[in-house]
């Protein structure tokens, strides 16, 4: 299992907000859905609009082609270029420990 941290680290507008939620909605989660092997993701946000998104997968190639099936996906109509600056940094880690706090055993 592999885990990537997408980071937008800038505080961002409400239009820039309201355009990365319409992107992942609408092109972003059908491009990622769209490989096999992604298991999960948590999108953190804090109310200044930065953000962390945590995507775990299989294997770390799962993780390598989700980022070139969004990364090869087009603009749709409407969406401006200038409201999307795109992440700070992306980091994979191999996933070390898995806790499950609901006490299923594992």
């Amino acid at each position: 299992m592999h885990a990537q941290l997408t980071y937008f680290d800038r505080p961002r507008t409400p239009e820039q907000l309201a355009a990365a939620d319409f992107a992942a909605q609408e092109r972003i989660k059908p491009a990622a859905t769209s490989v096999p092997g992604n298991i999960r993701t948590y999108v953190l946000r804090r109310p200044d609009g930065s953000e962390v998104v945590v995507s775990i997968a299989e294997s770390e190639q799962a993780l390598i082609d989700t980022q070139k099936a969004i990364m090869s996906t087009s603009l749709l109509p409407g969406e401006d270029p200038a409201l999307l600056p795109g992440a700070d940094r992306v980091e994979m880690y191999p996933v070390h420990e898995v806790f499950d706090h609901t006490g299923a055993q594992s």
